[in-house]
């Protein structure tokens, strides 16, 4: 399969590892030095783009890839509040779209335990609920992509909570989420239900990119061929 990286920082490069691994080629590599050879012309080489920048350029580049017909892969988080005209963009070109706010294979194991242990928890309401993401010190949003995704499943099971916030907060109706920054973590995910009995806690680590990587280039190996919007679910056929 052919397919062109948006964005070569240190994602992109452990997306090109796998990709190779797995028998891929790349045929683009798009980043600020080279941002001149995003074109059509160049993109229509690609089977699959997989896109990996940040929250500042993801929405345009995307934009870009569905109005090339250009099946995505998207990881960048920060911009989601755009992301239905994106799914617009996607049908009306005939195309295909995946995001996720963490391609790891784990993380998305741990989504759909975080979503059963809320369901248990919804009729305790003895227990305060926390979420801590800790990451490395060149993360450009916070909280995470995959805190906001652990937060919403939440507050889909548990009423008392309207809302998370990004600090402490005295509000019972808030979910807190605390965003450290340390080097060189590669990502932690804690929820953690305290009582004055007890705490329940799941907490997801990982260890190296080496696992978003992999689960990025399956999306794009799912994607070959596909027309329309899909989620890891999808992909992993959870």
């Amino acid at each position: 399969m052919n397919i062109a990286l948006i964005g070569y920082g240190k994602m992109g490069k452990a997306i090109e590892d796998i990709a190779l691994q797995r028998g891929h080629t790349i045929v683009l590599k798009i980043d600020v030095d080279n941002a001149d050879q995003f074109t059509k012309e160049n993109l229509d080489k690609a089977d699959v783009a997989i896109e990996f920048t940040g929250p500042h350029s993801a929405f345009d580049n995307v934009k870009k890839l569905m109005q090339f017909g250009v099946r995505t892969v998207c990881g960048s988080t920060g911009w989601l509040d755009k992301i239905e005209e994106i799914n617009n963009d996607c049908k009306k070109n005939n195309t295909a779209f995946i995001y996720a706010s963490n391609f790891s294979v784990g993380v998305n194991i741990f989504f759909e335990v975080n979503k059963r242990l809320a369901s248990l928890m919804k009729a305790h309401q003895d227990y305060e609920i926390q979420l801590t993401e800790i990451h490395h010190t060149e993360k450009k949003d916070a909280p995470s992509g995959t805190a906001i995704t652990l937060a919403e499943q939440v507050l889909e099971n548990i009423s008392r909570k309207r809302n998370w916030v990004n600090n402490i907060s005295d509000n019972p109706e808030e979910l807190e989420i605390l965003s450290e920054r340390i080097d060189p973590a590669a990502g932690t995910h804690k929820v953690k239900y305290s009582s004055g009995v007890d705490d329940i806690e799941i907490i997801h680590t990982a260890h190296t990119r080496k696992g978003f990587a992999l689960g990025a280039v399956l999306a794009a190996e799912f994607l070959k061929g596909k027309k329309g919007i899909y989620s890891m679910k999808d992909v992993l056929g959870l």
